[in-house]
């Protein structure tokens, strides 16, 4: 396994202001627009500093996505930690939402740069996927949600909502459609109580007590 030499403080100091920077254009939409040497001008560093961190362009993208993927894994283990299950779930999705709204201009230059097939993207997209499945695992052994329905399918919808951010009304969309997840995933007891009414009545019709 590879290990990375740790960066100066110095270094390190350099590296975190590129990657703010970068994240405050990505925000705005303008990720594209800059000619990749102005982000070192834009966060107050040397041109060649800019390259021994980022050689180019789509790696800069990259390390802003994997520091994306990393805060928001670490959200839903926090909540899976300290939440009962379902309310864990369900908060982590709803806070998604949250993030797409919030940082529209990042959903939208990651989502042109995952078309792309970058490796490093497709190894966060499965890392929160990941995060959403132990989530999901965790609300069906509590009981609270069907087994019947993976992590896939909620990626899927959270997959939509950000595809979606161009309707008039997103965000209020965007919450309804969690909501129709989280109800679709809610294990319901109401279909048991109907399979056991349905069986007492055979059992009264046949005369049998």
């Amino acid at each position: 396994m590879t290990t990375h030499k740790p960066l100066r403080a110095d270094a390190q100091r350099n590296r975190e202001a590129l990657l703010a920077k970068a994240r405050e254009v990505f925000d705005a939409g303008d990720f594209f627009d800059l000619r990749f040497d102005d982000f070192a001008r834009l966060a107050g560093v040397g041109t060649g500093t800019l390259y021994r961190h980022f050689p180019t362009r789509e790696a800069l993208a990259e390390a802003v996505y994997h520091e994306e993927v990393a805060t928001l894994c670490d959200r839903a283990r926090q909540l899976q930690a300290t939440l009962p299950a379902a309310e864990a779930l369900a908060t982590f999705l709803r806070g998604m939402v949250d993030h797409i709204d919030a940082h529209e201009g990042l959903a939208r230059t990651l989502a042109t740069l995952m078309a792309s097939g970058s490796g490093t993207m497709a190894e966060g997209s499965r890392a929160l996927e990941q995060a959403v499945t132990d989530l999901v695992a965790a609300a069906v052994r509590d009981g609270t949600v069907r087994d019947d329905v993976d992590a896939g399918a909620v990626m899927m919808a959270l997959h939509g909502i950000g595809a979606a951010h161009d309707r008039p009304d997103w965000r209020a969309e965007a919450d309804g459609v969690i909501t129709l997840v989280l109800d679709g995933l809610r294990r319901s007891h109401s279909g048991d109580g109907q399979r056991e009414h349905e069986q007492e009545s055979v059992v009264d019709q046949s005369g049998v007590p």
